[in-house]
């Protein structure tokens, strides 16, 4: 009786230690993963509050962006001004080099993409390496012009490129809410398609001046589609980080269970352990 009690005890010693260590081993790995967890919280929650900030600013000079936009585009409505079929089109894709803001970029690429899916020819001009990387996988000959600067001096970088716009689109980011945003395009005209437009007669205009009326309307453009896209951007990463605190919370919650009932299980086992060799003694 004693001897087997004596064999016995050491075994059951030895299991007791394994799970002895291997539960404190997954305690560890659970207080380490909340604590982790729980400083991604805390950034998220940062990035939000930063992000709910730049909001307003930027629904600010989207509306200032939109007059300028909409001023100088409502001329082509309004002498009917139309894209010429053969006509070799610009495509220039607005988004940004930033990320952590969900699928915002995506959506402008994918509008890029169903534009030169009917365009084979079409040239691309990137703002914002997020669409490029996109872009480039099907279209990587058709980037004629990786774009890093603003809406101010980007018309004059695709002129000195020396790349001919007869027409084209300006794909971009709409800001319809805080919530929504919806991937459209601008049209791009030359002077020459504006020229050729039904009802520029009634207007008395020389040539240079459309020229100058082309690249103007191509700034102005540019420099609505940057804003909107960035408006966009900012409601989109406000979001994203809303929802990257809400998860973190959730996953909080469930560690922090799953840790005490953990922690309890170990408890109990040892008290286990304790009380068998005792009684294996007695």
């Amino acid at each position: 009786m004693f001897a087997s009690v004596r064999q016995v005890a050491p075994s059951l010693s030895q299991a007791a230690a394994f799970g002895q260590a291997r539960n404190y081993a997954t305690l560890k790995e659970i207080q380490m993963r909340l604590k982790s967890i729980s400083n991604i919280a805390k950034i998220t929650k940062s990035m939000k509050m930063i992000a709910s900030t730049k909001v307003t600013k930027a629904q600010r000079a989207m509306e200032n962006a939109r007059v300028y936009g909409q001023s100088a585009n409502s001329l082509f409505k309004h002498i009917e001004t139309e894209e010429k079929d053969s006509a070799k089109p610009l495509v220039i894709a607005v988004s940004s080099d930033r990320g952590l803001c969900g699928g915002i970029h995506s959506s402008v690429s994918k509008a890029s993409k169903r534009y030169l899916a009917t365009k084979d020819d079409a040239e691309v001009a990137v703002i914002g390496q997020k669409a490029r990387a996109q872009i480039q996988r099907d279209y990587r000959k058709n980037i004629v012009a990786p774009i890093w600067l603003e809406a101010s001096i980007v018309s004059d970088q695709i002129i000195a490129n020396g790349i001919t716009v007869d027409a084209g689109k300006i794909f971009y980011n709409s800001f319809k809410s805080v919530i929504a945003y919806e991937a459209v395009g601008l049209p791009i005209h030359s002077a020459e398609t504006i020229a050729a437009s039904p009802k520029l007669s009634a207007y008395e205009v020389d040539d240079h001046i459309l020229k100058s009326f082309e690249e103007f309307t191509l700034a102005n453009s540019l420099y609505w589609a940057i804003a909107e896209g960035y408006a966009s951007e900012m409601a989109a990463k406000r979001t994203a980080m809303e929802n990257a605190t809400k998860n973190a919370g959730e996953m909080i919650t469930k560690l922090t269970l799953t840790y005490n009932r953990s922690r309890q299980a170990a408890i109990t086992n040892e008290l286990i352990d304790i009380i068998t060799g005792a009684s294996s003694l007695s």
